[in-house]
């Protein structure tokens, strides 16, 4: 069932030609302000890992990977839902030192995506990860580099309206920090997290928000949101949300966070019945020190090329397969799907 909401009297400020003119301005000049933000080196990443080497973001534990084998390696490989745990093993392999780090295109297909107005099979993002000092895995070093990256947005968004004084957007600059337990005390009435979500930022549409904390049980017993158990340290990652006016709602640009050390790991995987993880080779260097303490996250490029063009529907800005109501719906409203 199609779930493509067309906002009443939507049209995209920018024509077809125009919007793959300001899709290139955009990941073109945010990735220059993002490895200068953040010290980043831009480098080449795999498309597939091999299934047993642990390498794969596991997500939120149901989805599941497009698989095949590779008869001349004798190896059964996966499409990568994101590099979430590969950047840190790169990041080791290449000799990365504290305060440098990398960022690459990350390209993946996640079958089992509800798709809507936001989500697809396809997934585009920046992939960053950089190397940390143990003194450096704590909160405010956390919401120093999210303020980074908010700069970084904010810029790229002002020099893009230069360019495109046809697009109303305004991006803030300002961040509100918030926990998820927080959030959860705000709405008590509310059930759903993307709920308390839009209800917090339609309250504070002049700020970006940081989402902290997810992924562990808040004390409903519930998480708010589901995050595999060895990459992020659930106390020390989060979620990087703006107010989308387009689609009156918020709208997540950036998952991120300090990601799991040693005594980090042990915790999560035990607490969500993983621990057979432990005998996988990424999970293996990770517990015998041979990984470094690093940051890192994952910004969606169509989802900011969304956010800073104005655009309702992600295949404005990105091609990828839809049913069949929502192309008809598109069609019908004049919005042009690529």
């Amino acid at each position: 069932m199609s779930k493509c909401r067309i906002p009443a009297g939507y049209y995209n400020p920018l024509s077809v030609y125009e919007t793959q003119c300001a899709i290139e301005y955009i990941k073109h000049n945010f990735q220059k302000n993002l490895c200068r933000a953040l010290n980043l080196l831009r480098v080449s990443a795999p498309l597939f890992v091999e299934e047993a080497s642990g390498l794969n973001d596991n997500l939120n534990g149901y989805e599941r990977p497009v698989s095949f084998d590779v008869p001349d390696v004798g190896a059964e490989s996966q499409v990568v839902h994101s590099l979430a745990k590969w950047k840190r093993y790169a990041l080791a392999r290449y000799g990365f030192r504290p305060g440098k780090g990398l960022v690459t295109d990350m390209n993946a297909i996640r079958r089992d995506e509800e798709v809507d107005n936001i989500h697809s099979v396809y997934v585009d993002q920046w992939d960053w990860e950089k190397v940390i000092t143990p003194q450096q895995r704590n909160l405010d070093y956390l919401k120093e580099v999210v303020q980074r990256i908010v700069n970084a947005i904010y810029v790229t968004g002002e020099t893009l309206k230069i360019e495109y004084p046809q697009i109303k957007v305004t991006i803030p600059r300002q961040v509100i920090f918030i926990t998820t337990q927080e959030l959860a005390d705000l709405y008590p009435d509310l059930e759903k997290g993307s709920d308390k979500e839009t209800a917090f930022l339609r309250e504070h549409q002049d700020s970006a928000v940081f989402l902290m904390q997810i992924g562990g049980k808040l004390r409903n017993g519930k998480p708010h949101d589901g995050r595999a158990p060895d990459y992020d340290d659930w106390s020390l990652n989060g979620d990087i949300l703006f107010w989308n006016e387009t689609l009156g709602r918020a709208f997540e640009i950036s998952s991120m966070g300090i990601r799991v050390d040693k005594a980090a790991l042990e915790q999560q995987l035990a607490l969500s019945g993983c621990e057979n993880r432990k005998e996988l080779p990424f999970h293996q260097a990770l517990l015998n020190d041979q990984l470094p303490l690093t940051i890192g996250g994952g910004i969606g490029q169509s989802r900011l090329c969304m956010l800073l063009i104005g655009c309702c529907h992600i295949g404005e800005v990105q091609s990828s397969i839809w049913d069949d109501t929502t192309m008809r719906t598109c069609r019908d409203r004049g919005v042009m799907l690529l």
